[in-house]
């Protein structure tokens, strides 16, 4: 494949970042950190896209694994190939053969980052394949720590601001995020043979399979998903603090996180928790708003 046709494999992959309920790599921010987070955002949404079935066609990504185009499909296969040559960005020798962890390599040894929050992601994805159901919130919130907490820790890491309190915060965050978007795709995510509302949420509030199948949701399964969106605002609430704890434009791209997940539980509300009709998405005035109003509550604990 010639470079260019390469350059076009990871450009496929980072424009999704539009599609995020939350700023992946805001204009305001040092080049630097934008370059960085940019790194770290294309091999996360490579993960999901490889866990998910989501790849382009034509099996550039096998090739560049070092696989036939046709696994492509295998998604285990694709995810060892990938976990192997990930390993290839942290060893002392060697290229790695996927573009996009080419282009996170420098990103890795400049901040200095450890392969445990990848290989988290990795982990997740492979979880997906086996795992279709989650009986308890405890579940689900052992894969939310493979599946999203990793990434609120690689960006404290990148910004180097790693510390315990912000570690236990930015989880928080990250679960919610997670919990937020498992409810804008449940529709999406049965369509894939996967529930991520828990088991015994279900059974509380009597909503089957078969209600999540309809084309609108009806009472009893508003009150499930108002009641796990609640969970979320909690886990958002008790994350929040993050934002007060660091300074300059960092406080703002965390502001830009938590209130990305609450102008999404917003969107949730306001259509009357209905999300089988397709995903609730926030609107640019209501993150605007509330990325005003995570601010103004970080002045008030500073």
């Amino acid at each position: 494949m010639t470079s260019s046709r390469q350059a076009r494999t990871g450009d496929a992959t980072l424009d999704k970042a539009a599609d995020e309920n939350f700023p992946v790599a805001p204009f305001f921010l040092p080049r630097a950190w934008r370059g960085d987070l940019m790194a770290v955002y294309g091999y996360a949404r490579l993960v999901d896209d490889i866990g998910d079935g989501d790849l382009a066609p034509g099996g550039a990504d096998a090739r560049h694994l070092g696989l036939e185009p046709e696994q492509s499909e295998d998604r285990l296969a694709m995810l060892d190939a990938f976990e192997t040559d990930l390993h290839r960005v942290f060893a002392a020798t060697g290229e790695p053969h996927h573009p996009l962890l080419r282009a996170l390599r420098p990103t890795v040894r400049r901040r200095a980052l450890t392969p445990e929050p990848f290989l988290g992601l990795i982990e997740a994805n492979r979880q997906d394949q086996k795992v279709r159901r989650y009986a308890t919130y405890a579940e689900l919130a052992a894969y939310c720590e493979l599946s999203a907490n990793p990434v609120g820790r690689l960006v404290l890491a990148l910004t180097g601001t790693t510390s315990p309190e912000r570690v236990r915060r930015s989880d928080a965050v990250c679960t919610a995020l997670q919990i937020v978007e498992h409810l804008q795709d449940v529709a999406e995510d049965l369509g894939r043979d996967r529930i991520y509302l828990p088991a015994e949420d279900m059974d509380r509030f009597r909503v089957t399979e078969s209600d999540l199948a309809a084309p609108s949701a009806g009472a009893s399964v508003r009150v499930l998903t108002a009641y796990e969106a609640e969970r979320a605002h909690e886990l958002l609430n008790e994350g929040a603090p993050l934002v007060g704890s660091v300074n300059g434009r960092l406080k703002l791209l965390l502001a830009g996180f938590v209130a990305g997940g609450r102008s999404a539980l917003t969107a949730i509300s306001a259509a009357g928790f209905d999300v089988l009709p397709g995903p609730p998405k926030p609107t640019k005035p209501s993150l605007l708003r509330e990325v005003g109003v995570v601010l103004r509550r970080a002045r008030g604990e500073g």
